[in-house]
């Protein structure tokens, strides 16, 4: 488990669960614990990680997606966009 998945959400905050979610695994990416071309943690394990909703965690993917960070391989997952794409 990294220490993002260890970083709490604060429920009583102004700012939606799902952007934290979403600010989280941005820096988690940025700081190359989640590497390019390899997978985020499941939505299974985000939502018991963080004792959120399964829709809260799509929510905060899809952010990461609209920005181009992450990528869905069906049947597979969410992937970590490699930086070469994200520059295109």
């Amino acid at each position: 488990m990294s220490v993002h998945d260890a970083a709490v959400i604060d429920a009583q905050s102004a700012t939606p669960v799902y952007v934290q979610l979403a600010n989280l695994l941005r820096r988690g990416i940025e700081d190359g614990t989640y590497p390019p071309d390899r997978a985020l943690p499941s939505i299974r394990t985000l939502q018991q990680a963080h004792g959120i909703a399964d829709g809260t965690v799509q929510k905060a993917l899809r952010i990461l997606k609209d920005e181009g960070l992450v990528h869905t391989v069906r049947g597979r997952g969410v992937f970590v966009t490699s930086r070469d794409s994200r520059d295109q």
